[in-house]
């Protein structure tokens, strides 16, 4: 294992040094034709614009080539524009400011950084909704009031970050419920997850649950199902409750039981045989939870999970089956082009699919990183 991922990281190494060199002051989401391209005024508020600063941070980390620390530092003074923009703001800052600013202040101590990533934390805690949930997406008429989605689950550290830096618990405590609340109405009894779950915002009371980013209602979005399988566990890392660990376990072994035996992920894992698309980001994401997952229940799941060994090395070896199916058949490793992956998918019924997606490539490497030891852990 430790082979292999210090190949993958010697080749992830090349490739990134030639790309930070030449991409100048973009801030990625795709790439067209191997050149990435640029939502710097296409929307600086979109969920996705923390990701290559996260990429530069965890290559500074693993380097510390100056070009690295560059390339982030720009991207980041770039989102204070997001930062300032009320309606830009949502339930997705973790994956903007975890990203950018926390890496920041971990590898360089930056009070500057530390300042963005408390304001975005007062900003999510802001969005919490008293009947046991952060809301999602805005709008303008409250028509998306009592809309939460599985993915917020990955954001919850940044507020538990900030009880950990201010010594203040109100926004753990808000964390708390709100994945006290996907557990009883996000995960189902089978340990797959919904997507989304529509709220009466005056109750809490569980309305719906639509399809989402999935093939549909009742089926089950692969990337939904990385990011429960992940974001349970990094709740229990930051509170040691039991119950986050527990279902963290029960998301996995969903995730793990529907892998297919080559590694290959697709959009949904009840999606039909035809068009069977498939999404590389929910493999690198799953394979990066499962890591984190595997190494959690080694250190502090025995006297929680039975049989914490053989359940971690399962997920061990799931998640190197689909790291290398991603390395060897999904990466673009030519110093030429921009991205790694290949076939990332955003949504089942979108008119594109499999077509690189910049998150993946964050979660390739952070999970490759994982490994090796070279990660900065930002969660």
């Amino acid at each position: 294992m430790q082979d292999y991922a210090k190949e993958i990281s010697s080749k992830i190494k090349k490739k990134e040094f030639a790309v930070a060199n030449r991409i100048g002051d973009k801030i990625p989401y795709t790439a067209v034709n191997g050149v990435f391209d640029d939502w710097t005024d296409k929307n600086l508020c979109w969920w996705t614009n923390g990701f290559w600063g996260g990429m530069m941070w965890q290559l500074y980390g693993a380097t510390k080539e100056e070009i690295y620390k560059e390339k982030a530092m720009e991207l980041e003074e770039k989102l204070d524009g997001n930062l300032m923009n009320y309606n830009g703001m949502d339930h997705d800052s973790g994956f903007k400011w975890l990203t950018t600013s926390h890496a920041s202040n971990l590898l360089t101590g930056s009070k500057e950084s530390l300042n963005r990533l408390l304001l975005a934390a007062a900003n999510l805690a802001g969005r919490f909704n008293p009947s046991g949930f952060i809301r999602a997406w805005n709008d303008e008429k409250g028509d998306n009031a009592g809309w939460a989605i599985i993915d917020c689950l990955m954001n919850l550290p940044l507020l538990y970050i900030a009880s950990n830096v201010t010594g203040d618990p109100r926004f753990k405590k808000i964390a708390m419920v709100h994945a006290d609340t996907a557990i009883k109405h996000f995960i189902r009894n089978d340990g797959s997850a919904r997507h989304i779950v529509i709220f009466d915002p005056e109750t809490g009371d569980f309305l719906d649950e639509p399809g989402g980013q999935g093939y549909g209602k009742g089926s089950v979005w692969t990337r939904g199902q990385s990011w429960a399988l992940y974001g349970f566990t990094m709740s229990f890392l930051h509170t040691k409750e039991k119950r986050y660990l527990e279902t963290a376990v029960r998301c996995a072994d969903f995730f793990v039981n529907n892998t297919p035996d080559d590694g290959r992920i697709p959009v949904d894992f009840r999606q039909p045989k035809e068009p069977d698309y498939t999404d590389s980001c929910a493999g690198a994401i799953g394979a990066s939870g499962l890591l984190l997952l595997s190494k959690t229940l080694r250190n502090e799941g025995a006297d929680i999970v039975a049989g914490v060994e053989e359940i971690s090395d399962r997920y061990e070896q799931t998640a190197l089956r689909i790291l290398h199916y991603l390395t060897e058949n999904d990466s673009d490793w030519n110093t030429e082009t921009d991205n790694i992956l290949m076939s990332c998918t955003a949504a089942y019924h979108d008119k594109e699919h499999e077509f690189p997606i910049i998150y993946g490539d964050y979660y390739l490497i952070e999970a490759i990183f994982r490994i090796t030891g070279e990660e900065t852990y930002i969660w």
